[in-house]
């Protein structure tokens, strides 16, 4: 899907032919080469980044995959897995992957609770005290284990180690112009909210440090927060 920024550059360019003289275009179209080039390999740097922790992670916390799976089933006899509709960059959908960790009917319920959702700004839907979780999933929830079936979205590029968290479309169709944004870039597992309270951030904090991000990526930036998200998982703060 061709993306915002490939609209603005094919704009400036006919902007360009018809206004600029030779000399202005000839800078014009090498600054943009390098611009293009210096964008993929950032891409490429980070692809390859996210791709080599996804296959380490995939391969060292293969007990606790099993381990989990065996929990959850056991517990209810229901499906290990929770699949739902998120949606990632520019607006794709894509199929998004969590270990369960509330009973099977929990959509259904969840328009029972409407009237006790805890999020100020009612685009998304937080309990701290949810009754459709599991026993189980309260403990995979506290240490973020139900989060660790993303890394195969990160193996197919669905999703990036780190990036702004995938909305689920009802919540996408709130949006402002302004918050849609946030797709602009490919989400992420991890994100600057997700290391700093997780859902004690308010929705419009989350947006603000997701613009925070998406302004200042880079490596650095997200082998930090990397490295951020360990002490985060195992303080469990904002973890509901």
């Amino acid at each position: 899907m061709a993306g915002p920024e490939v609209d603005m550059r094919h704009a400036l360019m006919q902007q360009l032919e018809h206004t600029a003289s030779p000399g202005r275009r000839l800078r014009f179209l090498a600054k943009t080469a390098l611009w293009r080039a210096s964008l993929a390999f950032a891409y490429a740097a980070k692809r390859t980044l996210d791709v080599a922790f996804a296959s380490i992670g995939l391969l060292l916390l293969s007990p606790v995959f099993a381990t989990t799976a065996a929990a959850i089933y056991l517990e209810d006899r229901g499906p290990v897995f929770f699949r739902q509709q998120r949606v990632g960059r520019y607006g794709r959908v894509f199929p998004f992957y969590k270990f369960r960790s509330m009973v099977t009917n929990a959509e259904s319920i969840k328009e029972q609770l409407t009237a006790q959702n805890e999020s100020q700004d009612g685009v998304t839907f937080k309990m701290k005290r949810d009754p459709r979780i599991t026993r189980t999933g309260a403990f995979i929830r506290r240490f973020s284990i139900d989060e660790l079936p993303q890394l195969f979205n990160v193996l197919t590029g669905d999703m990036s180690m780190v990036g702004p968290r995938p909305p689920v479309p009802r919540e996408v169709a709130q949006y402002t112009l302004e918050e849609r944004k946030r797709l602009s870039v490919i989400p992420g597992i991890t994100c600057i909210w997700q290391v700093s309270g997780r859902s004690d951030i308010p929705f419009k904090q989350q947006v603000q440090l997701d613009f925070q991000y998406i302004q200042s990526q880079s490596i650095w930036l997200d082998l930090k927060l990397l490295l951020r998200t360990v002490s985060a998982v195992l303080t469990g703060r904002g973890a509901y």
